[in-house]
């Protein structure tokens, strides 16, 4: 990431909105662009993982405060085209198998940040092992 990962920036920044206006929170856009391509059919995203479990982890220290979040969305599901890197970067738990020239078959491929987040969700927030 260009600009630097800092996931105690959504947790002072979400305080911050909460204490300004006192209203539940939803993230509903968190997450990272990374090149990525597929190896024997598979996306290895350990460090999407890592930046989710930082970011998530934030989030429940912000509950854990008493402060109202009503969830956690990462940005974004599928890999989605840049306005200005196409798919040079990618985005998404769910890697789409195309390219800026060569739309392919336009595969969906599960990355392991997507089995991981899969985990996430079933556990109510809390991660567990990245296993499937």
């Amino acid at each position: 990431m260009e600009f630097g990962i800092d996931p105690s920036g959504l947790y002072l920044g979400m305080r911050k909105m909460y204490e300004r206006y006192n209203l539940p929170m939803m993230v509903t856009e968190n997450g990272m662009a990374y090149s990525e391509e597929l190896v024997d059919g598979k996306v290895h995203d350990e460090y999407r993982i890592e930046y989710l479990k930082a970011h998530i982890e934030q989030c429940q220290r912000l509950v854990e405060e008493g402060y109202t979040l009503l969830g956690y969305c990462p940005w974004s599901l599928l890999d989605l085209v840049s306005s200005h890197q196409g798919f040079s970067k990618r985005y998404g738990l769910i890697f789409v198998d195309r390219t800026d020239i060569d739309i392919k078959e336009c595969r969906r491929i599960p990355k392991d940040s997507y089995y991981w987040y899969k985990n996430v969700m079933a556990n109510n927030g809390i991660y567990l092992s990245k296993e499937r």
